[in-house]
């Protein structure tokens, strides 16, 4: 199901996390029937291992009030990611100081109400790399000032000259790959490096559904990104270029986990490195591979 939902929309990661997540929820309910609340994970469960899975069940036969459990757990699903941003939101004050300078890019409504989270209580600004050339940056900087926030648009090219005065880069992203790098917003990977080099933390706004059970595979692009149409970096009204180069137009860039700091989520904070302890949480191990 997810492998054919990526072949249908190239790069759209979250339809295969969304699907690993509901056979989860199906698989849990499905070994659960018949037994009490209090049961053991079978995933952890030593006797369980020391078996070696050979007693199976049969599923043939019809499970009582398995749609119904189903249908209960994908609505307790969509409300987590409902309010994941609210939940976020509400961690800002232990992350955000006064008088802090923050430093972001692009538009991520998450980080948007992270940052008008923190502003209520305290007085801070905001510098915006703008994200060209889709401009994303704009949109978050006069949502902002909207708020009352102290904001600044800059380039992109401005960002490393800047870092230097920035205590703090917050950054949102499209999903939190297996390795806890990060496929994220075109132009993150500048902005992550000039922070490493100043030695700025980077923290990262993303909820739970945007983990990924997949790891980068550099041959891979055409999965893994999205390619655009260069109109926007190279118009087809420079006619004495077009016909002589080749211009890629990438919408994401892949961040490595070394260049972050700290991941919040709307369950708490962690390290990148413990990435992997809240996949296997979250996705069944027969499901990676979907």
């Amino acid at each position: 199901m997810g492998r054919e939902s990526l072949q249908l929309k190239p790069g759209k990661m979250l339809c295969v996390i969304w699907s690993e997540e509901f056979l989860k929820l199906f698989a849990k309910n499905l070994c659960l029937r018949g037994s009490d609340s209090e049961s053991m994970d079978l995933k952890d469960s030593l006797h369980t291992m020391l078996k070696g899975g050979e007693d199976y069940d049969d599923l043939s036969k019809p499970v009582p009030n398995l749609k119904g459990a189903v249908i209960e757990a994908i609505h307790e699903l969509l409300g987590e990611m409902e309010e994941s941003a609210s939940n976020i939101a509400a961690q800002a004050l232990d992350h955000i100081h006064s008088n802090e300078v923050i430093m972001t890019s692009g538009h991520s409504k998450t980080v948007e109400a992270f940052l008008k989270g923190a502003a209520r209580k305290r007085k801070f600004q905001v510098i915006v790399a703008e994200s060209s050339p889709s401009y994303q940056g704009q949109k978050l900087a006069r949502n902002l000032a909207e708020a009352k926030i102290e904001t600044t648009v800059i380039t992109d090219s401005a960002v490393f000259a800047l870092m230097s005065r920035v205590n703090k880069v917050i950054i949102g992203t499209h999903t939190v790959m297996a390795d806890g790098g990060l496929k994220a917003l075109n132009g993150a990977h500048a902005l992550t490096l000039a922070a490493k080099h100043h030695s700025v933390p980077v923290i990262v706004c993303a909820a739970m559904f945007k983990l990924s059970p997949k790891f980068l595979c550099s041959y891979d692009q055409d999965t893994f990104n999205k390619i655009v149409s260069p109109h926007d970096i190279l118009g087809f009204t420079e006619a004495d270029l077009v016909s002589k180069v080749h211009v890629q137009n990438p919408v994401f860039d892949y961040v490595p986990p070394d260049l972050i700091n700290l991941f919040i989520s709307n369950i708490g904070g962690n390290a990148p490195s413990y990435v992997y302890r809240l996949i296997s949480e979250l996705y069944d191990d027969d499901d990676s591979d979907l």
